[in-house]
């Protein structure tokens, strides 16, 4: 399978300290977003619930307290699921980086790309951001009822996810957007199936720590690979 020989010419490259960085970046913005989110879903929490209440003559001290709690015990079981989704956004704002050093080794006989502007990744990232939490924390309550099958469904809604936004943004630096677009649905199908093979790590502790890198430079080979002339003419 060729989307492997993408993925082991990614895994390959890990040293390369373009990569790290970009990998540390990812990962202390994910931790100030998940941190910052927990604090804030605790004080509403503690907000909103009085410290006591009478409930049917029975009066509960420290009800704020314990839902301050409950919030915090909420959010570290959503961050399970959250963290790498949210760290692959953040890490969509730096795959300039990776592209390019990807390209530099592996395509040197490309001519150069153009960069995404700062405003307009932001804004893809912003957006990519709000899909994947609010996606992702509505398959949370899918993953109780679906049982057994719930690593079938993260696999398949963060492949989905990850594998589009990914291939459109390594797009995007050679063909635009709408040639980006029009690329993404010509290779749909092997697209989504390389983001699921990027979110079945995603459930290794340690490992999917890597991922957002991994899936940033494997997409930079799955485009030149299926795109190849659009790459060479752009």
């Amino acid at each position: 399978m060729r989307i492997l020989g993408d993925f082991a010419r990614a895994v390959g490259q890990i040293p390369d300290p373009r990569f790290l960085r970009v990998l540390l970046l990812g990962l202390g913005l994910t931790l100030a977003l998940l941190i910052g989110a927990t604090r804030l879903f605790a004080w509403l929490a503690g907000w909103l619930v009085p410290e006591s209440f009478t409930l049917f003559g029975l009066t509960i001290d420290f009800a704020g307290g314990i839902a301050s709690g409950a919030a915090v015990l909420v959010m570290l079981v959503a961050s399970v699921f959250l963290m790498v989704p949210v760290a692959s956004a953040f890490t969509g704002l730096f795959l300039e980086q990776v592209a390019e050093a990807v390209e530099a080794r592996f395509y040197p006989h490309l001519p150069p790309a153009t960069p995404v502007p700062m405003g307009e990744a932001l804004k893809d990232t912003v957006n990519f951001l709000g899909v994947i939490i609010a996606v992702n924390l509505l398959a949370l309550i899918l993953y109780f009822l679906v049982g057994p099958f719930a690593p079938v469904l993260f696999w398949a809604v963060n492949g989905f996810l990850l594998g589009r936004e990914y291939f459109q943004l390594v797009a995007m630096r050679r063909v635009g957007r709408q040639g980006a677009i029009a690329a993404r649905r010509r290779h749909m199908p092997e697209i989504w199936l390389a983001g699921g093979l990027m979110a079945i790590p995603l459930s290794l502790p340690v490992i999917n720590l890597f991922v957002p890198i991994l899936g940033a430079a494997t997409f930079t080979h799955l485009y030149h690979r299926l795109e190849p002339q659009d790459a060479r003419v752009s």
